[in-house]
């Protein structure tokens, strides 16, 4: 029984990998499960043994390859650092996951280039919505914290600064992703966390 549990996972796997493979190729509209088992090598019986249709599995995609960022924010409320370097550690591990992590790529790739945000996808994109505020939440209170000890200034309102920090990872990941031979960000990581880290000390 263990053995054929672990073998449905793999499957589950492995349908996850390929549809992740095609959206961000494709496309969620122009992807079908047809194409999706193809790619997987699978007909399209294991894929509804696991997911109930499409939407479903787009949406254990985009799960699966977002938990890194998930844990990401699970680290920041429980780090044991000085809050001003627990934002640090969670821009600069963002960018080192967009360059390194290619599911978490990917699924960015899908999120803001090759989605249409129509009723198809709208579970989805009130779980993404959810992780949103989670994120700005999170960093709200770090810099609540950072106010508190005045490592940052208190001239501008903690949410605004949290506000300020997401929508400037988000500008870095959609413009790179949208034209990745405009910049290496890879190398241009530490620059961008530098910059952004500096921008919480503008009185």
């Amino acid at each position: 029984m263990r053995r054929t549990k672990e073998d449905a996972e793999k499957t589950r796997l492995k349908i996850i990998e390929a549809a992740l493979t095609l959206f961000s190729r494709n496309g969620y509209s122009n992807t079908t499960l047809a194409m999706i088992g193809t790619e997987a090598g699978y007909s399209r019986g294991p894929i509804y043994w696991h997911f109930k249709n499409k939407d479903d599995l787009f949406q254990a995609v985009l799960a699966y390859s977002q938990e890194p960022l998930e844990q990401l924010v699970a680290q920041a409320r429980e780090a044991d650092l000085p809050p001003v370097a627990t934002i640090e550690r969670f821009v600069a591990r963002w960018l080192e996951l967009l360059v390194e992590d290619a599911w978490f790529r990917r699924s960015f790739e899908i999120l803001l280039n090759k989605t249409e945000l129509t009723d198809a996808v709208a579970a989805t994109l009130k779980r993404e919505r959810k992780l949103t505020r989670s994120m700005i939440g999170t960093l709200q209170e770090l810099i609540v914290a950072a106010q508190a000890n005045d490592s940052v200034p208190k001239t501008q309102a903690p949410e605004q600064l949290a506000l300020l920090i997401y929508t400037q990872l988000m500008g870095v990941t959609q413009s790179w992703l949208f034209a990745p031979r405009l910049f290496n960000l890879g190398k241009q990581r530490a620059f961008f966390t530098g910059r952004l880290m500096i921008s919480l000390q503008q009185p």
